[in-house]
């Protein structure tokens, strides 16, 4: 629960004081008014103008509770697993989820396999680079489960995860590149080949750690976020941002701090984070004013912090 100052005014009316932190439009209407407000109370009290209702029988206190961003499955929902799977879709999608997120690399024949490292022996069975890999024959690997094992689910391409999902539902590809700007550049060109042409694009966001996938991706007119790993010069990330065209950033979770999310947001940039598990820490980002949440487990997610709102 994540709680604000309340007054009250001389005419008995309680008024919600908001923390000085600005709020600005993200660059798709996925993350736009992520967050919100709303009102927990902590004795029964008659709210309004006591001169048109009654007085106070004591002191009341009012609490804001801010509304969690969206949270989205990491690998399609890496806790049931295996990563960017079919099954893991499935499981995800039974369960309380704001949206997805998903690695793509490109393979020899210019597909897209969702896979969340190029180097095919770390997800699959096979070996050698996705890129230098046939989908024919990628497409008969089996998937690795988390702690390295073989599983019985193979390999899916992109154009299957948004065929087979709700046009609601956003979806963010992080294009994968080992060490290879230019293959980034090219897998960039292929999500936005892939998802540019539906009806649906709006809801596809490419995130890369490569600055050429998003620059690619946003002169293709696709949302475009960097993932982050440092914070080291905030205003010149902002500056690059403006120049390239991409809207937003993905910064790990414990970088994240009142200063640096203020000067990323004020400017113009939508600020999103992850990896959280746990939902201390997601309602720490939430608090800091964050547009999305990156989870292993959103439903588990959601329903904890649900819990920890009625217990508050």
């Amino acid at each position: 629960m994540l709680f604000f100052r309340v007054e009250v005014r001389d005419d008995g009316i309680y008024v919600g004081v908001e923390p000085d932190r600005p709020h600005v439009a993200t660059v798709s209407d996925v993350m736009h008014g992520s967050v919100g407000l709303g009102l927990v109370f902590t004795t029964r009290q008659q709210i309004g103008n006591r001169r048109a209702t009654c007085a106070r029988e004591q002191p009341a206190t009012l609490r804001f509770v801010a509304t969690l961003p969206p949270l989205y499955a990491h690998r399609l929902g890496r806790e049931p697993g295996p990563d960017s799977s079919r099954a893991a879709l499935q499981a995800t999608l039974a369960g309380p989820v704001d949206g997805l997120e998903t690695d793509a690399c490109l393979t020899a024949d210019g597909r897209l396999v969702l896979l969340h490292e190029p180097w095919l022996s770390g997800p699959t069975t096979l070996r050698g680079w996705a890129h230098q890999t046939l989908w024919s024959d990628l497409r008969r690997a089996r998937l690795r489960d988390r702690h390295g094992a073989p599983t019985n689910e193979t390999p899916m391409l992109l154009d299957e995860l948004l065929d087979d999902t709700p046009r609601d539902i956003p979806v963010q590809v992080e294009v994968k590149a080992h060490g290879d700007p230019e293959l980034a550049r090219a897998t960039a060109v292929a999500v936005c080949r892939v998802a540019g042409g539906r009806a649906d694009r709006d809801r596809v966001e490419v995130l890369s750690f490569h600055t050429t996938a998003c620059e690619e991706a946003a002169r293709h007119g696709m949302p475009a976020r960097l993932i982050a790993w440092a914070d080291y010069m905030p205003a010149a990330l902002a500056r690059w941002a403006a120049l390239a065209g991409v809207g937003g950033v993905c910064i790990e979770h414990f970088l994240l701090h009142p200063a640096l999310v203020e000067r990323l947001r004020s400017d113009g940039l939508s600020v999103s984070t992850g990896t959280i598990n746990d939902a201390t820490l997601a309602a720490r980002a939430a608090a800091l004013g964050v547009d999305a949440i990156t989870t292993d487990r959103p439903a588990a997610l959601h329903r904890e912090l649900a819990a920890t709102s009625l217990a508050a």
